[in-house]
């Protein structure tokens, strides 16, 4: 199986200003004048981990990374302010515009899939391909069944109890509502106790095998505050989509090289999403894989990176200094 690309430094990190609010950390790895590559972060509110810059030859390719709105070390950090599915779109373009790229491959996991689809079907000739983990449409369906009763709570009741006894019992019946309320709060101290439960809850959730550390990295301040109230942001609003747009749009980007990788057991985001999306674009090499949520999981990995390495091989020749 294909693992990781060695650990590997920045060699270019900056600020990229784009509204009179919000400043998005960017940085650059591997080869400057290799294939151009953009990651985006899951969440929304996620934000970039090292991990994130190994899944890419770094000898073909020339790697973009960003902390989105409000998310890791852009400012301001947790802002909801202009932060909105289109708002991500056009920085993207604005990214791209200021880079001076062309065309470069879209590569995005969980939301990032999301974000990913929105962005290609906004400006599929800005597309060379595309690399989906872990799909996520933002449907009405798929958001009750991870934060709602009755989806993935009746697989880990254990840990949805947790996620649950944050909130009175006579408020339980709209969790999304009732965490909202308290994430939007103007008392610091009850954001943060939501924003740490929402993190644990989708932490522990997102390993195929338990993983205390995992649970533990999203629970802590410095993630869960922005993705808990980013996210509930998003899935309050449906991610500002219209009914199954990313479905109904994939004519668009039928032309566009693409991989859909998803776990068989993803409990966040289950793999119905992924059977829908490759059911209406036939032309994807669509992989289920026996693994959970998270890109770290080792089948995940191994398809990921054949998919990154099978697009260099396709277009780095015509790349390369």
């Amino acid at each position: 199986m294909r693992t990781l690309y060695p650990a590997l430094e920045p060699y270019r990190t900056w600020q990229l200003p784009v509204d009179d609010v919000h400043t998005l950390r960017v940085e650059e790895c591997g080869n400057p004048h290799g294939l151009p590559v953009v990651f985006l972060h899951g969440g929304p509110g996620a934000g970039i981990a090292l991990y994130h810059r190994r899944f890419f030859d770094p000898a073909r390719y020339r790697v973009v990374l960003f902390d989105q709105r409000g998310a890791g070390h852009s400012t301001p950090f947790a802002e909801l302010r202009e932060n909105t599915t289109w708002h991500l779109v056009a920085d993207l373009e604005t990214l791209r515009e200021r880079l001076g790229i062309e065309r470069w491959v879209v590569f995005g996991g969980s939301w990032g899939s999301t974000l990913a689809l929105a962005y290609a079907q906004t400006h599929p000739e800005r597309v060379l391909g595309l690399v989906l983990r872990g799909i996520f449409l933002c449907r009405p369906a798929e958001i009750r069944w991870f934060y709602e009763e009755g989806g993935a709570s009746w697989i880990l009741p254990d840990k949805w109890q947790r996620y649950a006894a944050a909130i009175p019992p006579h408020e339980r019946g709209d969790m999304l509502e009732a965490y909202w309320r308290r994430l939007s709060s103007d008392d610091a101290a009850v954001r943060l106790a939501a924003a740490r439960a929402w993190g644990a809850w989708e932490g522990g959730s997102i390993t195929l095998k338990d993983s205390p550390e995992t649970e533990a990295s999203f629970a802590a301040p410095e993630v869960a505050l922005s993705l808990a109230r980013i996210e509930a942001h998003f899935f309050r609003h449906g991610g500002w989509l219209e009914p199954d747009q990313l479905l109904r749009d994939v004519p668009k980007i039928r032309h566009i090289p693409a991989t859909i990788v998803h776990g068989r057991y993803d409990i966040i985001c289950p793999v119905k999403s992924a059977f829908d999306l490759a059911a209406v674009w036939p032309e994807a090499d669509f992989q289920v894989v026996l693994s959970g949520h998270a890109a770290t999981e080792p089948a995940i990995v191994d398809q990921l990176v054949q998919a990154t390495d099978r697009l260099a091989d396709r277009y780095a020749p015509a790349t390369a200094p």
